[in-house]
């Protein structure tokens, strides 16, 4: 197991953007229908914004119609941590990078078959490298 990243505060602040330091850091949310991989359909490998580490392929990607790109798995289930998330006055399941803690979006049991999960994930949380 590796061990995982630790940064400051500051030191967050001086590598992300705000609007990803609010998300990942402070588990903000963007806007649905505006992030910038939305609508992509390039085939790759989405990864983490704070630490790079692999997530997501556009193999499991789809279009779920809910604002946000959504996965019916991630690429590396290592990478990926699932936890209660009880804020808003609802339960969810909220989903953070393993490796570094930031916070990637939420999980859902209304996606497709084969897992029938839906992964609905900040485009800000996520950085895509395009396949050759």
């Amino acid at each position: 197991m590796t061990q995982k990243i630790q940064k400051t505060d500051q030191e967050w602040r001086e590598q992300l953007t705000p609007e990803q330091y609010h998300i990942t850091r402070e588990k903000g949310t963007e806007r649905p229908f505006t992030g910038a991989y939305y609508h992509n359909k390039e085939k790759g490998t989405y990864h983490c914004v704070a630490c790079g580490a692999e997530l997501f392929s556009s193999e499991q990607k789809y279009d779920s119609g809910s604002g946000w790109p959504s996965f019916w798995q991630p690429a590396n289930e290592e990478n990926v941590d699932l936890a209660e998330d009880r804020s808003h006055f609802m339960t969810r399941t909220e989903v953070t990078c393993s490796q570094c803690g930031a916070h990637l979006g939420h999980v859902f049991d209304d996606g497709p078959q084969p897992t029938g999960l839906r992964y609905c994930i900040n485009s800000a949380a996520l950085d895509f490298e395009k396949e050759d």
